[in-house]
């Protein structure tokens, strides 16, 4: 099944829909349930995305060899803040794929011999009930 590309409005929508403090919540403890594998997931991209590589120590160096204490902690702060942005985009990158793998499963369910359009054909431990799938209340 061919991704599709969102719009601002859908991209807008969904996060001012997530902004909501019970989903949010929701989201939280999902997130605090995998805490431990998609850290290992973030720092392996982080990794092979070569961001915390040389440059990475050479920028530490020279944000604490600054021999003004004001100035050394100002590199330092702008450094973490861009070390946060970063680690965030790269969190979320790993969030929209996780959010593709998870409905994997979904669309193969979803998928019958009468409906032709569907490029997944669904697997034997894919439809409800099934050992190994998952069902949700949406089912």
């Amino acid at each position: 099944m061919a991704e599709r590309a969102y719009t601002d409005a859908e991209l807008e929508a969904a996060i001012a829909a997530i902004a909501d403090p019970q989903r949010l919540r929701e989201a939280q403890d999902l997130v605090t349930r995998s805490a431990p594998a998609l850290a290992r997931v973030l720092a392996t991209a982080l990794e092979e995305g070569g961001w915390f590589d040389m440059g990475h120590n050479q920028a530490v160096r020279e944000a604490t060899g600054h021999d003004d204490y004001g100035e050394r902690v100002r590199a330092v702060r702008t450094m973490l803040a861009e070390e946060t942005r970063l680690g965030m985009l790269v969190g979320v990158a790993v969030g929209f794929e996780l959010a593709r793998e998870l409905e994997r499963p979904r669309r193969r369910r979803q998928a019958s011999p009468s409906n032709p359009m569907s490029s997944e054909a669904p697997g034997p431990s894919t439809s409800p009930g099934a050992p190994g799938s998952q069902t949700t209340e949406e089912d």
